[in-house]
């Protein structure tokens, strides 16, 4: 039987590519080579060769009558409602010959002899059942990289933890009064009016200290991720523009320190 089996495998590949090229392109080949192969096994065990019948002719028989039972298994619509649409499309053929264009839908109903409302209720059934596979390649139109997601892709964890890495690095080479705001207002979520207190200022200047804190963190994770972002603040070469650059050199420094040790997840902390 082994024998058998092994020797008709082409059998069932030629009979999968004959069903292929008569069905939409969602339809999985491995799914119906399985069916197929289970088939072929199923017709070696139970051949009998006194019956006088050659074995690839009944084989192909089992074999298509399984590809069948798996199209039909993975077909959303009904019997019903295919029986329905190649009634609709052997009318409307018909239809489009003798009008000489495409009939409309209330003619093609009254051509078939039902409510107009059923012409359309088929349609949105066929409609419903040309689901695309999720794992087909782009030639055979894929919806899986069109399909919206809740968790982010591997790639997208790799550069959301880099830039948290940045982040907390950016927050601690802050100065002092910057990164007190920060870690207050952000982290620690301080009403800025508790922080004014603290801090001896008032809230209006808590905030100023906050927006400068903001354009710096902003600034300092562009220097690293992508410079050409990074906008220019104050005069060429005066003591802001020093001020910053020292300070994306430590952001840089410190990154490249915490890169040269072993891994532990980079935590901002209070001075």
């Amino acid at each position: 039987m082994d024998a058998l089996v092994t020797a008709h495998i082409p059998l069932v590949g030629h009979l999968v590519r004959e069903v292929l090229a008569r069905v939409p392109g969602h339809v999985d080949r491995d799914d119906l080579t399985s069916a197929g192969l289970t088939a072929l096994v199923q017709a070696a065990q139970g051949f009998d060769p006194e019956r006088g019948v050659p074995f690839p002719g009944y084989a192909s028989t089992r074999i298509r009558g399984a590809l069948l039972d798996e199209l039909r298994g993975i077909d959303w619509a009904s019997r019903a409602v295919r029986r329905t649409a190649r009634g609709l499309d052997e009318t409307r053929s018909r239809l489009t010959h003798s009008l000489g264009r495409t009939p409309t839908d209330a003619e093609l109903a009254s051509a078939q002899g039902i409510p107009v409302e059923q012409v359309l209720a088929n349609r949105e059934d066929l409609a419903r059942a040309q689901v695309m596979s999720l794992e087909a390649d782009e030639a055979r139109g894929s919806y899986a990289a069109a399909l919206p997601s809740s968790t982010p892709t591997p790639e997208q964890s790799v550069e959301h933890a880099e830039l948290l890495t940045y982040l907390s690095e950016a927050v601690a080479e802050l100065p002092e009064r910057l990164r007190r705001v920060v870690e207050g207002y952000f982290l620690a979520e301080q009403p800025m009016a508790d922080l004014a207190a603290e801090m001896g200022v008032t809230e209006s200047r808590i905030s100023q200290l906050r927006a400068e804190a903001m354009v710096l963190l902003r600034d300092a994770l562009n220097s690293q991720l992508d410079p050409e972002k990074v906008q220019v603040h104050g005069k060429p070469g005066g003591v802001a523009v020093r001020r910053r650059e020292a300070y994306f050199a430590a952001v840089a420094e410190r990154h490249a320190a915490a890169a040269a040790r072993p891994y532990a997840p980079a935590v901002a902390t209070s001075a």
